[in-house]
Order: C-alpha cells, then sequence, then structure tokens
C-alpha cells in the first residue's frame, strides 16, 4: 500500500525536528505529511529544511489555527488527492511511539481502519496520573455504552484508515475538533458498516513542548457524543 503519515502540527519545532527521523528508523520511505497552521515557532522552516534531504516530507501550511479536526481533514483530503492509499494520523510529541506505526500500518492491509488502543491487552500508557487513566479510560467507555460499537480506545487519535473508508465517512460531513473529531470519525466508519481493528499501543508523554490537551477539552468532547447518535451517514 502507498501509506501517508499526517501530522498536525502547532508550535512543535523541536518535535518535528526529532520525530521525522525516528519515523525513518523503522519505515526509511513512508511518506510524512505535516499539517501545520502557522506556527510562530516556524515550524515549518524546520519541515522545509527536512524536505532538502527526504523527498518523501511534505508540508501543508494553513493560515492559522483551526484546531485539530480541520487539520486533519486537510490533511486527509490532500492525501486522496494524491491517490495514497493508506492514511495515518499522528502526533509530533512521541505521545505516539514510531516503532508502533509499523504494526498499524500492517493490519490496514486487512482493515478498513485501525486503531492503536491503549486499552486492549497488549496497550498501555507511561508516566500517567491515575486521574488522567480515569478521565481517559472512563471517556471511552462511555462512548462504547452511548453509541453502542465494542472499540475499547474512542478518543485516542494514533488511528489509520483506507482511502475508500474515508470516502465512505464522507469528510465533509464530519463536525467534530479533539477528542470528539477521534470519536466521531470511529462513530461514522462503523455505522457505515466498516471493519475496524485495534492495535495495543504504549502511549507516551510528549518529550518537549506544552500539551494542547486539558480535561475540559475532554469533557466538552463527551458532552457532543450523545449528538452523534443522529448522525447522518453518506448514501451507500
Amino acid at each position: 500500500m502507498k501509506n501517508l503519515v499526517i501530522i498536525p502540527t502547532y508550535n512543535e519545532r523541536e518535535n518535528i525536528a526529532n520525530i521525522i527521523p525516528a519515523i525513518r528508523t523503522f519505515l526509511p520511505v513512508v511518506d510524512i505529511l505535516v499539517v501545520d497552521d502557522n506556527s510562530p515557532d516556524k515550524t515549518q522552516d524546520v519541515v522545509r529544511e527536512i524536505q532538502k534531504k527526504d523527498p518523501h516530507v511534505h508540508l501543508l501550511g494553513r493560515k492559522g489555527k483551526e484546531g485539530l479536526g480541520k487539520a486533519y481533514i486537510a490533511g486527509f483530503k490532500w492525501g486522496l488527492d494524491k491517490g495514497f492509499e493508506g492514511l495515518c494520523e499522528m502526533d509530533a510529541d512521541f505521545s505516539h511511539r514510531p516503532e508502533d506505526l509499523v504494526k498499524i500500518l500492517e493490519a490496514l492491509k486487512t482493515a478498513d481502519f485501525v486503531v492503536g488502543s491503549r486499552w486492549v491487552p497488549g496497550g498501555g500508557t507511561a508516566n500517567w496520573s491515575l486521574s488522567r487513566k480515569i478521565i481517559s479510560r472512563g471517556g471511552s467507555f462511555y462512548a462504547r455504552q452511548i453509541l453502542r460499537y465494542p472499540l475499547r480506545d474512542w478518543t485516542g487519535g494514533f488511528n489509520a484508515w483506507k482511502a475508500g473508508t474515508l470516502k465512505k465517512i464522507g469528510l465533509d460531513l464530519v463536525r467534530s475538533e479533539g477528542y470528539s473529531f477521534q470519536i466521531e470519525l470511529k462513530y461514522r466508519a462503523l455505522k457505515s458498516g466498516l471493519d475496524g481493528r485495534e492495535i495495543p499501543i504504549r502511549f507516551e508523554d510528549r518529550r518537549a513542548g506544552q500539551s494542547k490537551m486539558s480535561s475540559g477539552i475532554v469533557f466538552e468532547a463527551l458532552r457532543r457524543v450523545w449528538s452523534m447518535r443522529g448522525l447522518d451517514t453518506p448514501p451507500q
């Protein structure tokens, strides 16, 4: 499969300089698209320097900070236009380990979409507080009960999608951001009758920079779960 790894960034200058070489250790020729929201720290300049030596690194610069969901939608559409068969979401901050990317893309060969899961056997987290674990696991449990599909990790963002899956979901119908964006994509895929597989990953704290996630964002996402049950899906 012709795969594309999509990495959204906002002030990730230090991390992006390290995560791309780390990915290359495990996947020497996979294409990587950095979707940057005009980072004040000049993340884009770092990517342009990397591009001089690596033709498989691409940059999609946007005018300003519009949110994670819109960044991924832009990246998905870019990848679909370029003919990529598999498209994977990945954070720049090393919370998603490059070594786990290998097995996610391998699993995508025989599934419509793949969820890098913290909450299946073999998965887990590193250096998380008890309260953070409760919020994350509780959020996925809550979504599972409301949406009535047996995924274990609804809120995680280390996911891969076949091109046909994204087309069937209907990207222009997606309205959510942040945690709820990840939930909505998975729900739309499952509601469309597509086959999802959970692969265990180990989620680690970011190595540099400031986290953009907060408990407020999580609770807002969970509030939106109720409205998802009435979502339309594209005509099949």
